[in-house]
């Protein structure tokens, strides 16, 4: 049977939700930003109105406003964002069981066993989300994941898209690689040398070499081209596993040697041990980001000799792969840790003749339960005691 794939995006989320509870924002150009004082001051989210006026996310608060004079800038509040996104959820599981969350505001459906047909049911879901939540959505309609996906991208907002088999070497072919999923900017960039720039180019080229690139992902990448993508969708109840766990922060001021990114290393990682230990997870990974003083990001991997949950573990890890890694040509303005290829603790492992883990773990758990008892603040790291570039909130981690 073929399969009925659907993906609706809620259009400009963040700033539309602020139109909603605040109706005089209605008309305007809107931006949620991060706040300047703690340095987060970029576009987070923007209306149409302000897209229009080439509003982008990511840019400064200040070109924002230099761009759009008229512009009017909103803080975020993600707890309220949040809810909302249930409130869309809990529409689309209306129609399906099938129902997979990409991010707050994106979800696929599944709605192959539906006896109706997927456009009418895209169009109901439009009308339903206006109607209830006063949000307006893009839906791609397609065969498989990806089509779906770039078909919500392709008219915005408000607007309902069909990719069939019949249409897509017309309709998808055309479209620049990066448009669709899992094509990174890095992706993207050593296709064009290759001398691949659009989906249908990426599609007629020989499989092999893109093998011999990306490895595994090249085969994947040729065959989402090519509409062979056979991904499923999860079913709403299913709680799948975390991949990461991870911890991020924008300091006050930029970091400019590996004291300093330590400090910062040695709090997140605090959070992290603790939700790890939470969620009865090990990290046999740690993943280092930075984002230099000019925006730009670069990111590392290292193996951890055996898998953990222990804070002290993962900074001690995760400061020795930022000091083998960065260059410091420039400072580092926001720094995020995360622990990676997580297993369940309930996984037998070999354990070293001379492991130590039971008696940090015990004593992480203390900590634990002490913070628990009396707040997170209430017991930290000498280190954390000191002076540092974490903004206020992050100088109360754990």
């Amino acid at each position: 049977m073929e399969r009925k794939i659907l993906h609706s995006d809620a259009n400009a989320f963040y700033a539309s939700v602020e139109c909603v509870l605040n109706p005089d924002l209605k008309g305007k150009a809107v931006a949620v930003c991060g706040s300047q004082e703690e340095r987060h001051g970029i576009v987070l989210a923007k209306s149409e109105l302000a897209k229009r006026a080439g509003i982008k996310t990511g840019m400064t608060n200040w070109q924002a406003k230099r761009l759009c004079p008229e512009l009017v800038i909103v803080p975020p509040r993600h707890d309220i964002y949040a809810k909302f996104s249930e409130a869309l959820h809990e529409i689309y599981i209306r129609y399906t069981d099938y129902v997979e969350p990409f991010g707050l505001d994106e979800c696929w459906l599944d709605v192959t066993r539906s006896s109706r047909a997927p456009y009418d049911i895209a169009e109901d879901i439009r009308q339903t989300v206006k109607g209830e939540l006063g949000l307006t959505v893009s839906v791609g309609v397609s065969f498989n994941k990806v089509f779906a996906k770039l078909g919500s991208d392709m008219k915005k907002p408000d607007a309902v898209t069909v990719i069939t088999r019949d249409n897509f070497k017309d309709t998808v072919w055309r479209l620049p690689c990066s448009d669709m999923i899992y094509c990174g900017r890095a992706t993207t960039e050593k296709l064009k040398k290759l001398g691949v720039r659009t989906i249908g180019e990426l599609a007629r080229f020989p499989q092999d070499v893109l093998l011999k690139v990306f490895g595994k992902n090249g085969g994947k990448l040729w065959q989402n081209a090519n509409g062979m993508d056979s991904d499923p969708v999860s079913r709403y109840d299913t709680c799948e596993q975390a991949k990461s766990v991870g911890h991020g922060v924008t300091c006050v001021a930029d970091l400019v040697n590996a004291e300093e990114a330590g400090t910062v290393i040695v709090s997140l990682t605090q959070e992290i041990g603790q939700k790890l230990r939470k969620m009865r997870l090990r990290a046999r990974g740690v993943q280092v980001t930075v984002r230099d003083k000019d925006l730009s990001f670069e990111s590392w991997q290292a193996q951890l000799e055996t898998p953990t949950q222990s804070a002290a573990v993962l900074a001690a890890a995760g400061s020795e792969l930022l000091k083998k890694r960065y260059g410091w040509n420039k400072p580092i303005r926001a720094l995020t840790v995360s622990a990676i290829r997580l297993e369940s603790v309930d996984k037998p492992d070999q354990l070293s003749l001379f492991q130590t883990d039971d008696k940090r773990e015990r004593v992480e758990n203390t900590l634990d339960a002490i913070r628990s008892k009396f707040g997170d603040g209430a017991i930290r790291p000498a280190t954390l005691l000191g002076e540092s570039k974490l903004p206020p909130h992050g100088k109360n981690n754990l």
